[in-house]
Formats: structure tokens, sequence, C-alpha cells
């Protein structure tokens, strides 16, 4: 398989060495297109883009520029910017040019990853400012955001990823440092860009399987049909689960008490997962829920491949407390995939089904207030205005959608078949 490698020269250097000397060196061939000038990204990618399998780009920035200039013929991905490579230019600017880490601005980073390493360091952040990166038109105001600082007598130096930006601070007299990609960061993006390329190469129909599983702290002490707080838990797992799940095409269903299978393809988790770069579900769970879960995904070209491949991974997620999902893919090669940096602006496609359309008459007719979610047969043939045995048809409908979850029977007074009530899931 053909890995393109598309980016400045030094860092397409560094990548084409690592990539030399990994053991899955002999199950690829990596193609350099190195440019001077950010601009040149789209130019250099067209020249080798008929000769490989993927292109592996050394920033979201080039990958965001390419993007814009034309179409990208073969997967893509890019080296994730991190926190890691914050220790050593840190170290490196403290110990031969004499800069004060208090008193520093940085680009491209996420703010998270800054906080994390600057509490690790136990340093204050009071004096550190950040401009993140999103998409390229940012980029072209990181040198002026550096310099403005710098001259204002704010901060004793510039952390900078991108090489453009460094060649302007120092032609300005701006002290700076270029942060790299670790090389542990490097040897994942080329894992990564390898699996992105093999997912292509068999047609993206690969079985993945995804278990996302409850983590102890987040179980009930006590679990059962009676116990309708881990109901409310369920359904709201679920509900958040396939609104992610919908837009991929990928089927959700109940493992167990305590977790979910989601069961998609390669090709659709590639779009779910921006190219394996960030983990599924997890930035959805936490926001909407606030509770702890553990997401492993296994491939594999069988079902039973995948779904022992993904019981490997959740136990490796469990293992590093939740912090990242883990996938496995079917030659064990292992990746962990950081929670998702939602943009602002992002919004999300509507997905419209017949059973959603339906879902969304009776919510209509029902009215607002959790109460009115809780639905039966009588309940829905009134809403509806359709015969009682077609209510019920309906609400089954509805939970093999996984819009509706049924709820424990309810006996009555009279004798006769138990009321089946059902909690409609909101999409």
């Amino acid at each position: 398989m053909a890995i393109g490698v598309v980016g400045p020269h030094d860092l397409v250097e560094q990548i084409m060495t690592i990539g030399a000397g990994l053991p899955a060196a002999a199950d690829w061939r990596l193609v350099g297109a190195p440019h001077s000038e950010e601009q040149e990204t789209y130019e250099k990618f067209s020249r080798i883009a008929d000769t490989i399998d993927v292109v592996l780009f050394t920033g979201p920035l080039q990958h965001d520029l390419a993007r814009q200039t034309g179409e990208l013929p073969v997967p893509a991905t890019y080296v994730p910017m991190s926190g890691a490579s914050l220790y050593a230019s840190l170290l490196r600017g403290v110990l031969s040019h004499g800069i004060d880490p208090a008193r520093v601005s940085i680009d491209s980073l996420p703010a998270t990853d800054v906080e994390e390493a600057y509490s690790e360091l136990g340093i204050g952040t009071a004096g550190v400012h950040l401009s993140e990166y999103d998409r390229p038109e940012s980029a072209r105001a990181f040198a002026g955001f550096h310099e403005q600082l710098y001259r204002q007598g704010a901060t004793t130096a510039a952390l900078t990823t991108i090489r453009s930006v460094a060649k302007k601070l120092t032609a300005a007299d701006v002290p700076v440092l270029r942060m790299m990609p670790t090389v542990h960061t490097l040897r994942l993006a080329l894992n990564t860009a390898a699996l992105l390329g093999t997912g292509s190469r068999l047609e993206e129909s690969r079985i993945a399987i995804v278990v996302v599983e409850l983590a102890a702290s987040a179980r009930p002490s006590y679990a059962g049909p009676g116990n309708y707080w881990q109901q409310e838990l369920k359904l709201s797992l679920h509900q958040a689960l396939l609104a992610d799940a919908r837009l991929t095409g990928a089927t959700v269903a109940p493992r167990d008490e305590n977790s979910y299978v989601v069961t998609a393809t390669v090709g659709s988790l590639s779009q779910a997962t921006d190219g394996f770069r960030v983990a599924p579900f997890l930035d959805r769970i936490r926001t909407e829920l606030g509770v702890a879960v553990e997401v492993g995904i296994g491939l594999g070209t069988t079902a039973r491949d995948a779904d022992a491949n993904a019981m490997v991974a959740v136990e490796k997620a469990r293992n590093s407390g939740g912090a990242a999902a883990y996938l496995v893919s079917g030659d064990g090669t292992v990746l962990s995939l950081p929670l998702r940096q939602r943009r602002r602006a992002d919004k999300e496609p509507v997905v419209t089904t017949k059973a959603a359309k339906l879902l969304d008459r009776l919510i209509e007719g029902l009215g607002d207030g959790p109460e009115a979610m809780v639905v039966d047969a009588e309940i829905v043939a009134d809403v509806l205005a359709i015969a009682p045995r077609s209510a019920r048809r309906v609400l089954q409908s509805l939970a093999e959608e996984g819009l509706a979850w049924p709820l424990p029977p309810v006996k009555g007074s009279a004798a006769g078949r138990p009321r089946q009530p059902y909690r409609l899931v909101k999409t």
C-alpha cells in the first residue's frame, strides 16, 4: 500500500524516516511530497495522487488547505496537534533560550491540552495566551497575534506549530519556538493512515463493532426492572447513541444491562471518527448525559472477529479511565482516539424516516412534559386517530427503530392483558 506524505520538508523527512523503521514498513510504501509554502499543498498532493492509496498530511492546516483547493480522490488523514509537543518545546525554551514558560503565546493547540500540560508542570496559565486553530482562516492571524503580545511586553516568546509563522516571527525579531509532533504521535498517524488505506482497498466493507459500556462509577447500585432511574439512564444513552449512529447507517442494540453494541462498516465508522482521529459517541454522551462511558472499537473481516477485538478495545478504554476510545484492528493494530473538540458552528444533518415522522406527530399531539412521553396503545390510537391494533404496530415499529423503549408492563385491576407502556425517545 502506498501512503503519500504531504507537508513541510522537515516533517515529511522525519515521517519517512520513522515509517521506514516501523514493523509494518514491509506492508507499505511511503511517497513524500514536501512543500516550501503552505499554498503549495494541493499542487504537491496532486502530483502523487494517482500513485497512492491514502494521504497523510503533516497537520490540519495542510489537510484543510488541500480540501479547500480541490477534490481529494483518495482517503486522507493528518497528524493531530496535541499537548505532547508542548512539553519538549517549553523545556527547550527554558534551557536554551531563557524564556519564562508562564509568559508565552501559543497557537494551534486546543485549550484543554494547554491547561492539562501546564497543570502537570505546576505552572499557572494567567500569563499564557492562546489562539486555537479553527480552519485556515484562523492561521493567517497567528503571526500578528504573537507579535502584538511580544511588543506589548506580555510575553517572552511565541510557540507555534506552523513553519511559515515561525519564519515571519523570526524575521520580525520575535523569539519563537516551533512545536513539532512527538515521535509517538507520528507513529500513530502513520498507523491511522495505513488503517484508512486498508479500509479503502477493501471497499470499506469490513465489519466494525463498537461497544459502549457504562463506567463502573456510573452504574446504579441496584439493577432491575423496578429501578426507574436505571431505565431512564438506559433510554437516554440509547437516544444519544442513535443520534450519531443514524448519520452513518449504523445499528444500535443493547448488549447487556450496562452496555450497547453499535454495528457498522469500516467506511461508515471512518466518517463518524473523522478518519479514525477522534472517538465516536464520547463527546455527545458526556455533553448531553454527563455520565462516564468506555468505548471500544473492533474491526475484522467477520462479525465474530470484530466483536472479539471490540472487547479487547473496551478493556483498554477501561484501564485508561475512559479518557479516550480504543480501536483494535484485525491485524492487532491498536489506536487511541481522543475526545472530539467540537466547533461551535457544527450542525448535524437531520435524518427523517417514516418512523421518525410518526414520532413527530405523536409528540406534537401529546404536548409538553416528561409524563407525556410515556404512552400505550390506547393513547397512540387516540392521538393518531387509528385502531388500537394499528397503534400497537406503530409502537412496535418505533421500538424497532430505537424511537420508543418498552417499560415494565402495568397490571390493571381488571383481568386481561397487562397494559404495555412505552417511553418515546426524542431524536
